[in-house]
């Protein structure tokens, strides 16, 4: 459903083995010759189908009930992150669900265009939108930044586990298991400016799953 967009890097002690992949009114026209982008609300907001009370549904298994989602709100997240990603990548950032309100919760940075566009794919499912302040376009660049520089990290003893741009929008998470040399080094290659968050991670222990593992260069 929200498209995994973690890169899941796979270390012996020695170079790296592999990479896991679990991954908008009138006015002056812009320099394309399109009108400009309206303003979304700053703020968040809701669809009206939250005005809307849903008892949280379960199915039983084994002995344990675990929460599901409805068709409804389930078919909205799919319209939506669909078409963030594909119509709106400078704007969405990525989605939560919350169910036990029945709920999903969309990020992105405020657009009348995408809003508009959230409403529609709504239809009766309750959708709350909160501002985020980057986008998957743009995180998504900063992300293939890092997995590029991979091996130069190891040469500088910098281990990085996972990189992944975060679904709220708050930025690349790196996990690495030497945080310290991280936040040292990578912002100095990148910029201060860039958006990267760092978490302190251990050693990957590979599993046996349907997930794509890309072997590395002299790996």
């Amino acid at each position: 459903m929200h498209r995994d967009r973690m890169v899941r890097v796979l270390a012996r002690i020695a170079p790296l083995a592999a990479l896991t992949l679990s991954v908008a009114g009138c006015g002056a026209l812009d320099g394309a010759g399109r009108p400009p982008e309206r303003a979304g609300l700053v703020g968040g907001w809701r669809t009206a189908g939250c005005a809307f009370a849903r008892a949280p549904q379960y199915t039983v298994n084994g002995k344990v009930r675990v929460p599901i989602t409805p068709t409804v709100l389930s078919d909205a997240m799919e319209r939506i992150d669909v078409g963030g990603r594909d119509r709106f990548a400078e704007r969405y950032s990525g989605m939560e669900i919350d169910q036990k309100r029945v709920r999903a919760v969309v990020y992105r940075v405020p657009s009348a265009g995408f809003d508009d566009f959230i409403r529609s794919s709504a239809e009766d499912a309750c959708i709350v939108v909160r501002d985020s302040a980057h986008a998957v376009a743009e995180l998504t660049g900063w992300q293939e930044r890092v997995v590029a520089d991979l091996h130069y990290w190891v040469e500088q003893g910098v281990r990085i586990v996972t990189v992944g741009s975060r679904h709220d929008g708050v930025g690349v998470e790196i996990g690495t298991r030497d945080i310290d040399q991280a936040r040292l080094q990578l912002p100095a290659r990148y910029g201060a400016e860039a958006p990267l968050v760092f978490v302190e991670e251990g050693p990957v222990i590979p599993l046996t799953s349907g997930r794509k593992v890309v072997p590395e260069a002299g790996g």
